[in-house]
Order: structure tokens, then C-alpha cells, then sequence
């Protein structure tokens, strides 16, 4: 598997038949398939599947797709030709028609179970059998694997029809949470968030499903009515869709020893996560428990990172089980996402997710996601005494996780404030400032990377302004700028302070201008439900940019508050599901 990232990519990917010469399928080709699997991949009735790393799927075409968008960005950092995402044959694969793909593309595409555990809790109740066996890739579909510039990408149709881990549902997604996870992908990477990437849109101009939603102007938590929706698939593409809870499905079986296999493959599913997510930090050469370890320390690098990354551009992941944790530590899953408007430490897009996926809980969420992942690795270091070493220093690891975090918290809250290092007293007080006069997270960050001599600008992101607040703000921009004009002298020696040019640069690279508020997103879907993608790629086009200062108009469309007429609105403030 690692000689072949050695191969040479042609410098523009033109067609398809050039992209099926790049095809390398490590997972299916080193893992074990579930034994119970037809090879045709017709399987598409739920049932419990016991062992085995993945089932062979033939994903459920889209009826009469219809290109709607694709990722610029991402095709050129792939060496894609723009031409290719609307040509005929790569419309058919990734709208779901994966029988007449160039050899040596395979016809038949991979789904992968997992468990499930909220907030460090194992379920499996929600499962149609009562075992866990159910839970998995309901209608996420991976279709290739390939080595492209000595980087491996898995492609996967999101919406690509039932699997055996539908649980009943219809396998498919509609236009509305599509165009969300599309534009929101690529917005997470322009902001400079880990994350899985956007490759195509496309929707059914025939074929749709009914899903339960709001009516219009709804203060309802809860859907209302039962829409019918155009389906479509977004083409989503990692280095692996591996999951924490996949981890955690391997490790309960091996600690209830399910099968006689079951140890064999849960390390089976941990190393080759390791080859693909970690091949470049983990020596190939290693033991399997001196891996184990490595992986633990660097996995909690990463999600400690990407969390504290979520919260410096508002982002709220709503929905943080264990399955919706990428073991390669970036974003992963947008469904019950948002961006936060007035800042507040609770806020909470998913009306189902409740106080412990809340938007400044996201690090205990992390932590508990951290636990089951060090739970799931633990059986691979107790099955023998001699590995005693390194389970103490697993669970070392495990139990620093919060300091890790706190580190991180700071080190990005330093940066947004344009401080060398954090200053608790200051951060406490802001952060109480922010809560009793509500302030615009996005906006507000802009505003004081600008370096203001008053408060005059910051007020541009104020939803409200108390009574006696001003003086409030007045004293603490004061004694933020005393902070920065002194604790930031790089030379000790120096009495020169930073100009203000400086530091207002560096602010503005980790303050971003733009982010993918709901209720920017809500119209594009709505006029894309109509046939006009217009709005889609304009939104596309300006939060693939977030640092950037746009045209006028652009921004004053696009750098404002949230109306107040909208608050509390559902759809634009909550959402119960995504589908």
C-alpha cells in the first residue's frame, strides 16, 4: 500500500478513464469483508452484521441527476479539469451509477459499521435489533479509493441509497442538507479547520422523498409538517472515513470475545487506520503497542486542536457522538452544524443535542469521545502482561487529555485577542461582557483585529446595548490595549512596541470576516429546490474566502448581524434533524 503513493499523478486529471488508473483500494483489499455479504453488492435490506470490516454495497442511483455544483478549489488542488465534474461518465459515478465505471474501478462500493456512544455513554438501543449490530453507514456510500499527488482520498456518496445499516430509512439525503454540508465543507478548509472536503453536487430532477420539517416562520423545536424533497448525493473525500465509534465497535467485540477473530480485527482496523491517518508520524516498523500509544498521543493533538480551532471561528458540531468523531482528527459529518451568531457559551443549533454538545462544551465533548477511543484501543495492550508499559502509558495519556485541552483553549484565545499569551483576568471579563451585552462572535473578532481607538466599531457587532455598558467596553478595550502594546515586544531588549499594522494583520488571519450563517444558507437551498443554483455558488464562492475583504456589496450582504426577526425562527436558528 505505501509504494504506490510513490506514483506519479498526471498533471491534469482530464477524465475519468485517468482518474481509474489512479484507483488503489486498501480498505477492501487488506480487511475483511463481512462474511454474510453478497458480492454484488446488492444488499440493501437492514440486518445485523456480525463481524467483518466492511459490506460490499452497489449504491442507488439518483434519478435524472443534474449537476447543481463542484469544488473548484479542491479539483485544482487535485489536479481535476473543471470540464470533468459535468462530463457524462464522472456525472454517472458520482450521482450513484457505478456499473459502467473504467476498469480498474471496481463496480461495487464499500459501507463499514460502527458503534455508537453519546457523550462517553454506549448505546445500543437505538439499534432496530437491540445489539449495536445495526448502527453504521445507512446511506453513506464510499465508491473509490485513490493515491492522487502521493496522498490517498476516499470518495464517498452521501445519499447514496440503503445498506444494511439503514435501520429502515431510505438510504438517501435530500437537496437541502446537502448544499449545507457541501458549502460547508469547503468553508471549514478556507477557514483553516481540518476537515473532510467537498467534490460535487448533484440532484434528482424526478425523484424525491418526504421528510418532516418546519412550516414557514416556525418557533417550533420540533418539524411540523412533511415536505417532499429532490434528492441529491454530495461526493464527500478524506483520507479515510474511519470513526472513533468504528474503533469502539471493534474493541467491544474484542473485550466480549464476539468471535474467535475479534482481537484480529480490531488490530486489524487500528493499524491500517494508522496507515492511512498517521502513516507519515508513526513508524511502519514499530510494534503494534508502541503504535497504539503513538496514536493515542497523536490523536489527542489533533482533536484537541480541531476543537479549539471550532471554537475560534464559532462553529458548533451540534451532534459530537463517537461516531461523528473522525479517528483522523478533522471535521466530519455535517448534519445539526451551525455557526454562532450572538455569542453565547450554551449555544446549540440541534434541538436534540442539549447542553453537553453546546458550543463551549465542545472540549468535554471531545474528552469523552478521547475516552472510548482509548477504551476501544485498551484490549490490544491487555492481552498481554508485557505490555503493562504501555498501557500506563495509554491511560497517562488518556487522563492529560484535559490539560492538552486547556492548553490549546488558551493558546487560541491568545491568538483571536492578538496576545503572546493568555490572559485569564482579561479573557473572564470579555467573556462576561460578551454574555450581558450580546456581541456578534464573527463581527466582533473582525471589529478589534482593526486595533479600534474606541468602541465606536465594535458596537457594529452589539445586538443589544444595555444601560451603562459603554464604559464597560470602554475599560476593557483600554486594558486590552495596554496588553497588547506591551506583552507583545518580541525583543526584551527592545523598546519598540508592534505597530498597529502588525498586529491587526496577524489578528486578521485567525479572525475570519465571513461564516456560513444559517440564514445565508436557507435561501440558497430554498432557490436551489427551484432550479437557480445561483445563490449556491455565490456563497460558495465568498466563504471559500472568509479572510478576504470582498467587494461592498458583498459585504453588506454578507458581514452583518443576524436580523432580529429571525431569532428563534426554526430552521434558521434550530434544527431538529438534517436528513
Amino acid at each position: 500500500m505505501t509504494n504506490r503513493l510513490s506514483q506519479k499523478t498526471p498533471s491534469t486529471i482530464a477524465t475519468l478513464d485517468e482518474l481509474a488508473k489512479l484507483a488503489n483500494y486498501s480498505l477492501m483489499d487488506t480487511l475483511n469483508c463481512d462474511p454474510d455479504a453478497k458480492a454484488d453488492g446488492a444488499d440493501h435490506a437492514p440486518r445485523q452484521v456480525f463481524t467483518g470490516h466492511y459490506v460490499p454495497i452497489n449504491p442507488t442511483p439518483i434519478k435524472d441527476p443534474e449537476y447543481v455544483a463542484h469544488s473548484k478549489n479542491f479539483f485544482h488542488e487535485l489536479g481535476f479539469a473543471d470540464s470533468m465534474a459535468q462530463s457524462a461518465d464522472f456525472v454517472r459515478m458520482f450521482s450513484g451509477d457505478i456499473s459502467h465505471v473504467p476498469k480498474p474501478m471496481r463496480k461495487v462500493g464499500w459501507a463499514c459499521g460502527y458503534a455508537l456512544s453519546i457523550f462517553g455513554t454506549e448505546y445500543t438501543q437505538q439499534c432496530p435489533f437491540q445489539t449495536g449490530n445495526g448502527y453504521g453507514d445507512g446511506r453513506a456510500v464510499s465508491v473509490l479509493e485513490a493515491v492522487i499527488n502521493s496522498r490517498r482520498w476516499e470518495m464517498q456518496l452521501k445519499g447514496g441509497g440503503r445498506t444494511p445499516y439503514c435501520r429502515g430509512a431510505d438510504g438517501r439525503a435530500v437537496l437541502r442538507s446537502s448544499v449545507r454540508e457541501f458549502l460547508a465543507q469547503e468553508h471549514m478548509h478556507a477557514l483553516g479547520v481540518p476537515t473532510s472536503r467537498a467534490l460535487s453536487l448533484y440532484v434528482s430532477k424526478t425523484e424525491k422523498v418526504k421528510r418532516p420539517w418546519y412550516s414557514e416562520g416556525s418557533r417550533s423545536q420540533d418539524p411540523d409538517m412533511l415536505i417532499s424533497e429532490a434528492v441529491a448525493i454530495a461526493t464527500r473525500v478524506a483520507p479515510s472515513f474511519i470513526r472513533v465509534g468504528q474503533l469502539e465497535l471493534f474493541g467491544r467485540r474484542a473485550l466480549k470475545k464476539e468471535h474467535p477473530k475479534a482481537m484480529e480485527e480490531l488490530e486489524q482496523i487500528v493499524l491500517h487506520l494508522i496507515d492511512r491517518e498517521y502513516g507519515d508520524v508513526i513508524d511502519e516498523k514499530l510494534s503494534t503497542a508502541e503504535k497504539v500509544v503513538l496514536l493515542a498521543r497523536e490523536f489527542r493533538n489533533r482533536l484537541t486542536s480541531l476543537v479549539a480551532n471550532w471554537i475560534r471561528v464559532g462553529y458548533c458540531q451540534g451532534n459530537f457522538n463517537s461516531d461523528n468523531c473522525a479517528a483522523g482528527g478533522f471535521t466530519l459529518d455535517y448534519g445539526p452544524f451551525g455557526f454562532c451568531d450572538a455569542f453565547n457559551p450554551h449555544y446549540q443549533p440541534w434541538t436534540g443535542g442539549g447542553h453537553h454538545f453546546a458550543f463551549l462544551n465542545q472540549a468535554v465533548a471531545a474528552e469523552r469521545n478521547f475516552h472510548m477511543f482509548c477504551k476501544a484501543l485498551r484490549p490490544l495492550l491487555t492481552s498481554l502482561t508485557s505490555h503493562e508499559e504501555y498501557l500506563q502509558q495509554l491511560n497517562e495519556i488518556q487522563s492529560g487529555f484535559a490539560t492538552v485541552m486547556k492548553a490549546q483553549m488558551e493558546k487560541m484565545w491568545a491568538a483571536k485577542l492578538g496576545l503572546g499569551t493568555f490572559h485569564a483576568a482579561l479573557f473572564s471579563e470579555l467573556e462576561t461582557l460578551m454574555v450581558q451585552n450580546p456581541v456578534d462572535f464573527t463581527i466582533f473578532f473582525r471589529e478589534l483585529s482593526l486595533v479600534p481607538d474606541d468602541i465606536g466599531p465594535l458596537k457594529k457587532s452589539f445586538y443589544d446595548e444595555p444601560e451603562g455598558m459603554d464604559e464597560r467596553w470602554s475599560e476593557w478595550l483600554e486594558k486590552w490595549k495596554f496588553l497588547i502594546f506591551s506583552a507583545n515586544t518580541t525583543d526584551a531588549n527592545s523598546a519598540q512596541s508592534p505597530s498597529r499594522e502588525d498586529l491587526s494583520r496577524r489578528m486578521k488571519l485567525v479572525n475570519p470576516k465571513y461564516s456560513l450563517r444559517e440564514w445565508f444558507v436557507v435561501p440558497a437551498y430554498n432557490q436551489a429546490t427551484e432550479g437557480n443554483y445561483s445563490l449556491v455558488r455565490e456563497l460558495q464562492e465568498v466563504m471559500t474566502q472568509p479572510y478576504a475583504e470582498h467587494s461592498k456589496e458583498v459585504e453588506e450582504k454578507y458581514y452583518r448581524r443576524k436580523p432580529s426577526e429571525f431569532f428563534e425562527i426554526a430552521g434558521l436558528s434550530h434544527v431538529s434533524c438534517s436528513s
